[in-house]
């Protein structure tokens, strides 16, 4: 599922993506921002097991609101220009591309912090849920205290 405006992609997607084409894309798509920052996150094979296949659910329509409430509070604090988000759903395998938040702003500094806070709202107000499978069975992935203490420095912060 997708939902876009003329500034903003959100992708939610069972099938790969090309975080380089997702770059070039968005680097197209502006000639009056003078910064392109971008975050690709990959399947990691090592949790306490190794990882065999990471499975992700989300709540369709949801996740996406989710999202979309995400990049409101991003434009409320920085301007941004276009920007970019892709999830991937479903079952990945180690190495796989599994998250890509792309941003472009008319300065660097806007851009890094824009896209920090993108990534690491997105790691605790998404709807998304993650299951390893691994040679000793299979398991949920809890929620980490680093992402919610990530999250929380933005509070007061802009």
């Amino acid at each position: 599922m997708s939902t876009s405006n003329e500034a903003t992609t959100i992708n939610i997607m069972a099938t790969p993506f090309d975080p380089g084409e997702l770059t070039r894309q968005l680097s197209a798509s502006t000639t009056t921002c003078g910064a392109l920052v971008s975050f690709t996150g990959l399947v990691r094979d090592q949790a306490d097991d190794p990882v065999n296949t990471l499975f992700l659910e989300h709540y369709p329509g949801m996740t996406e609101k989710a999202l979309e409430d995400i990049v409101v509070e991003a434009r409320v604090r920085w301007r941004l220009g276009p920007l970019i988000i892709v999830h991937r759903v479903g079952a990945l395998a180690p190495g796989d591309p599994i998250v890509f938040v792309g941003v472009t702003a008319a300065h660097r500094g806007e851009a890094f912090k824009a896209c920090e806070f993108l990534m690491d709202y997105l790691k605790i107000k998404a709807p998304l849920w993650k299951k390893e499978r691994t040679p000793n069975g299979e398991r949920w992935v809890a929620s980490r205290c680093s992402d919610n203490a990530a999250a929380e420095r933005w509070q007061d912060n802009s």
